[in-house]
């Protein structure tokens, strides 16, 4: 049988089948080439929130002293000079707090308090003031699917999340534009979730907020998650707005990817789970002013900072308790025994050298079972949370504190 000539047809075919099949053979390769680099994306992340979360617990004690030793100075010199000056220490350390928040957050460290919520009416009440955020030059348009399952997350977080990226959305057209966000279901199968950062297969709500920006090249795609990576000039941004929003939504068992091209604009995607339980209503509200006095209370403090053990001896005196303070866990069980009437209330911090807040708290309502226990830390989670959230017997007081912040948790507990 003769056999038949090969012509230029069977050359460009011969040709496409190898380029087809040179691609199959390098499709693992390439695979694993983008698992290797999101897994480094990861390890990278997970160490820039190691320091964040040890930088942010001695920050939040220093703050804590700071804060309110300006707050003693603006209530016993109200209508001094020094007290406006003090006025302005305190300005100051309150955005220091909220920026070691942010890294707590970053870092997936902060505490958090979920429960089973409706990310549309969490969308609804925030909107007037993303209206007011973003100003007139940009057209805000919002999108929400009905009938969404709940997600279990922290309320304020959620909250934070869409004023980030709706901030982070405006500094992006500052001549203008269109912001969108919408919101619905989706269901991943096992292929789509493990494109999706490795989540699990599933129901997810989407919340997705996307604008008519110029766009974002790769690279900085890349590190647009990085704590203090920032493309705005000096003194317009701290570069915490995307890093926090990274660290809330993987705390909550979710995922946000960035999709732009430049010239198109910029979409960000967040993947929370969905839960089948009804969401819940909003927590109790705080006492009044009138009920938050001590009484003649005794309060057991236990910090080992001496410098903030003093400020909040100094705090809870005004407040009208009686105090015994402690530096570590056996002083305070010392001076527990030593004490001969009743002590309503153990303050202590939680992560202290020699004894833990939660052993101290353990042995302390062993011998004294009728003991209230209010925690506080700048930096609980890895002993107080499991995956972050915190327990719903445990009270924590965040640091750093105000007066009326500390005397409200005192009389919750």
């Amino acid at each position: 049988m003769q056999e038949r000539p090969v012509g230029a047809r069977d050359l460009r075919q011969l040709r496409d089948e190898r380029q087809v099949q040179a691609i199959l053979d390098a499709a693992p390769d390439a695979l694993l080439g983008v698992a290797e680099a999101r897994l480094q994306r990861t390890q990278r992340l997970e160490s820039l929130g190691q320091l964040a979360g040890g930088v942010a617990h001695d920050f939040n004690n220093l703050l804590a002293v700071i804060l309110n030793y300006a707050e003693f100075i603006v209530e016993d010199g109200a209508g001094t000079p020094y007290a406006a000056d003090a006025e302005q220490i305190a300005r100051a350390g309150r955005r220091g707090s909220d920026l070691t928040h942010q890294l707590l957050a970053f870092a997936r460290r902060d505490v958090t308090r979920p429960r089973p919520l409706d990310l549309n009416t969490v969308l609804s009440e925030v909107e007037q003031m993303l209206r007011r955020s973003i100003g007139e030059h940009i057209t805000l348009t919002t999108a929400a699917a009905p009938g969404l399952p709940a997600v279990v997350a922290d309320a304020g977080q959620l909250e934070q999340v869409l004023v980030n990226l709706a901030v982070n959305a405006r500094d992006a057209m500052p001549a203008g534009g269109r912001l969108t966000i919408d919101t619905a279901t989706v269901d991943l199968d096992a292929e789509h979730a493990a494109a999706r950062g490795n989540l699990a297969p599933g129901r997810y709500v989407r919340l997705r907020v996307s604008d008519t920006d110029t766009g974002m090249p790769q690279e900085v795609i890349d590190k647009a998650f990085e704590p203090f990576f920032t493309t705005k000039p000096t003194g317009q941004g701290t570069g915490l707005g995307l890093a926090t929003v990274y660290g809330i939504v993987t705390q909550a068992g979710g995922t946000v990817q960035i999709y732009s091209e430049p010239g198109l604009g910029t979409s960000i995607t967040v993947l929370l789970p969905a839960t089948d339980v009804a969401p819940s209503a909003t927590p109790d509200q705080v006492p009044d002013a009138s009920a938050l006095q001590g009484d003649g209370r005794t309060v057991l403090l236990v910090e080992d900072e001496p410098a903030l053990r003093q400020v909040t001896e100094r705090m809870l005196v005004r407040g009208g308790y009686q105090v015994l303070t402690a530096a570590d866990g056996p002083e305070a069980l010392i001076r527990a025994s030593a004490h001969t009437g009743p002590i309503d209330i153990l303050l202590t911090d939680v992560i202290m050298p020699g004894m833990l807040g939660k052993e101290l708290a353990d042995e302390m309502t062993g011998r004294r079972p009728g003991i209230a226990v209010l925690y506080m830390s700048g930096y609980a989670r890895p002993v107080l949370t499991t995956h972050g959230t915190l327990p719903a017997d445990v009270r924590l007081l965040e640091k750093p504190f105000t007066t009326a912040e500390l005397l409200t948790a005192l009389q919750q507990a």
